[in-house]
């Protein structure tokens, strides 16, 4: 083996790990976000903040959206660095899948550990289940089955050594060839090694491809329809008016707004306009800066009456 295979080598279990640690913690994120703050609506990201019926801005559900989805957005980041780490560490040398899914697990039951003590317990942020008067038996059971069990798997499947890693190594780069490189026991080593990491590069690119092409389309939908729609949230105690005010002489439409007027949707608001929207009081303006996301699927009505509501 060359100096500069060894090298390689070395440096592979250093990011392997941090591959599937990351990868772990940011499909942790994905899981609890996903399914406890949109699917079951159990909690939010700062659901304790101002639960008590505090005046707290942050205890805003539009606040708290908006807190959603920046946590979603760092996950991303996270399992984005777990992709390229994985990525860089393909031509090393054959992947040791074993430890991979054991360094996963770590990543994804450390998430679930760290929110259930900094999260739950210490900082406060929102409990597993804000809609229930005792909420501790079911965030002991959800770190029990989420957070302790995938973590000791993790950490026991790391120590178990892969089925022929005793001596394979020295094995491949023994025979006639002394142990070097260019003798036949370490070439067809060397080859057995690269053809292994193929499919672990391809799998890489894959996963990388699925997850930015999901990602791009979640934020920039392909809609049906070609539609300039924007979303505007107003901030906790924004007035309404300051909006209206702000699209006055505008071309911008107004295809719906909630009861409250706290949510609003516009077709055909320039770049320039949506910008000044902020210092009317806006939170949030998709396509000033942020992507249209789900509004992008929103159509203009079509009926007469909904066609006269263009701002003059």
């Amino acid at each position: 083996m060359t100096a500069a295979s060894a090298s390689a080598t070395a440096v592979l279990p250093r990011r392997r790990p941090w591959a599937g640690l990351l990868l772990g913690f940011g499909m942790g994120g994905f899981f609890d976000g996903i399914l406890l703050h949109q699917i079951l609506q159990w909690h939010h990201l700062l659901s304790g903040i101002g639960a008590g019926g505090g005046s707290s801005p942050l205890a805003d559900l539009r606040v708290q959206v908006v807190a959603d989805g920046v946590f979603h957005a760092l996950m991303y980041a996270v399992a984005a660095a777990g992709l390229w780490s994985l990525y860089r560490s393909r031509g090393a040398s054959a992947p040791p899948r074993r430890a991979l899914l054991a360094s996963f697990l770590v990543g994804f039951g450390a998430w679930h550990v760290i929110d259930a003590v900094l999260s739950h317990w210490l900082i406060g942020l929102h409990r597993l289940r804000m809609d229930v008067p005792d909420p501790l038996p079911w965030e002991l059971g959800w770190l029990g089955v989420f957070g302790v069990l995938p973590l000791a798997a993790g950490l026991l499947l790391g120590r178990r050594d892969p089925p022929g890693a005793g001596g394979a190594g020295h094995g491949s780069g023994g025979g006639s060839g002394g142990g070097s490189d260019s003798g036949p026991g370490g070439g067809s080593g060397r080859a057995s090694g690269l053809g292994a990491q193929k499919p672990a590069g391809r799998l890489a690119a894959v996963l990388a491809v699925t997850i930015t092409t999901a990602a791009a389309l979640n934020i920039y939908p392909l809609s049906a329809p070609a539609q300039d729609t924007s979303v505007v949230v107003l901030r906790p105690g924004a007035s309404a008016a300051h909006l209206l005010a702000a699209l006055d002489g505008t071309p911008a439409r107004i295809m719906w707004s909630d009861a409250s007027g706290g949510v609003w949707v516009l077709a055909d608001a320039p770049g320039a306009t949506l910008l000044s929207l902020f210092n009317a009081g806006a939170l949030y303006v998709s396509g000033a800066g942020a992507p249209a996301g789900c509004s992008a699927w929103v159509a203009t009505p079509s009926s007469p009456r909904a066609q006269e509501r263009r701002l003059l």
